[in-house]
C-alpha cells in the first residue's frame, strides 16, 4: 500500500512542477485524494457492496470535486491535474501513466447496460474540458486537445483536436522519420532556419508552407550540386564559394523593432483628430 502511495506521489512530481514535497501532494492535491478514495470504493463495488461503494464515491466527489464511479478500472500512476469537474463513468478503463486535466469527461453515449465508456491506453493525455464519449479506444500515448469531443477510436500516438475530434498529428512512421522529415531538418539547418515544427504532418499551416519551401530548396540543392559537378569537370570554379548565412542576428531584430516603433510614433504625431 505504501509503495503504491509513493509511486503515485512520485508521478505527481514528474508531471507537475508546482509540487513541492510529499506532504504538500498528499494533503493539497484533490486529484491524488480522489484516486485513493476510488481505491477504497472500487473493491467494495467489485464485491457487490454497491451502495456503500457509491456512498464512498459520492463523499469523495463532495470533498474533491472529482466524480469517479466505483466501477471504473484505473491503472498505476494515474494523475488528475487540478481535477475540478472531472467525471469518469462506470465502465471506463484507464491504463498506466495516464494524465487528465480539469473538466474532462469519460462518458457514455447510451443508456444500455454493458461497456459504454471509453478505454484509455497507457500514457494517454487528455486536455482540460475534453469529452471522450462512448465505448471507444484511445491508443497508447495519444493526446486529446483541450475542449475536444472524441467519439471515435484514436490510434496509438495520435493527437486529436476539435469538435468532433479530428486527428491532426498521427504517429510518425519509420519511413517518414528517415524521409521527408529528416530531409527538411537537414536543409533547414543548412540554410539557417529554425528546424522546429517542419515535420510533414504538422497541423500549423504556416509550418506546412515552410516545410514545402524546404522541400523545394532540397530539390534545388540537388540540382545545383549536379550542375556544379559538371561545371568542375569542365574546369570551372564558380561553385567553390560558400553559401551565405541566412540567420538573423539579434541586433537586426532590435533595429527592425526600433524602426517600426519610430514609424508608429510618426504616424501618431501626424494624425489630426479634427479631420
Amino acid at each position: 500500500m505504501f509503495e503504491r502511495l509513493k509511486e503515485d506521489i512520485d508521478s505527481v512530481f514528474h508531471r507537475d512542477p508546482a509540487a513541492r514535497n510529499f506532504i504538500d501532494v498528499l494533503t493539497n492535491y484533490p486529484g491524488m485524494q480522489a484516486i485513493w478514495w476510488h481505491r477504497l470504493s472500487h473493491p467494495l463495488y467489485k464485491n457487490n457492496w454497491k451502495w456503500l461503494a457509491r456512498f464512498v464515491s459520492n463523499l469523495a466527489r463532495w470533498l474533491t470535486g472529482i466524480e469517479i464511479h466505483p466501477g471504473a478500472t484505473i491503472g498505476r500512476r494515474f494523475f488528475i491535474d487540478h481535477g475540478m469537474g472531472v467525471v469518469i463513468g462506470e465502465t471506463a478503463e484507464i491504463g498506466d501513466d495516464v494524465t487528465l486535466y480539469h473538466g474532462v469527461t469519460l462518458g457514455g453515449t447510451s443508456w444500455n447496460k454493458g461497456k459504454r465508456h471509453p478505454t484509455l491506453g497507457n500514457g494517454v493525455v487528455v486536455g482540460a474540458g475534453a469529452k471522450v464519449l462512448g465505448p471507444i479506444y484511445i491508443g497508447e500515448n495519444a493526446k486529446i486537445g483541450s475542449n475536444s469531443v472524441v467519439v471515435k477510436d484514436v490510434a496509438e500516438g495520435a493527437t486529436v483536436v476539435g469538435i468532433p475530434g479530428k486527428v491532426v498529428a498521427a504517429k510518425a512512421k519509420p519511413a517518414e522519420k528517415d524521409g521527408v522529415t529528416e530531409q527538411r531538418k537537414a536543409i533547414a539547418e543548412k540554410y539557417g532556419f529554425d528546424a522546429y515544427a517542419v515535420s510533414a504532418d504538422n497541423p500549423d499551416p504556416v509550418a506546412n508552407h515552410i516545410g514545402k519551401i524546404l522541400d523545394h530548396l532540397h530539390i534545388m540543392d540537388s540540382k545545383v550540386t549536379e550542375l556544379c559537378r559538371e561545371v568542375k569537370k569542365m574546369g570551372g570554379d564558380v561553385c567553390d564559394q560558400a553559401l551565405p548565412n541566412l540567420s538573423i542576428d539579434d541586433d537586426d531584430v532590435v533595429k527592425a523593432e526600433q524602426d517600426a516603433a519610430r514609424s508608429r510614433q510618426s504616424q501618431h504625431e501626424s494624425f489630426d483628430p479634427q479631420i
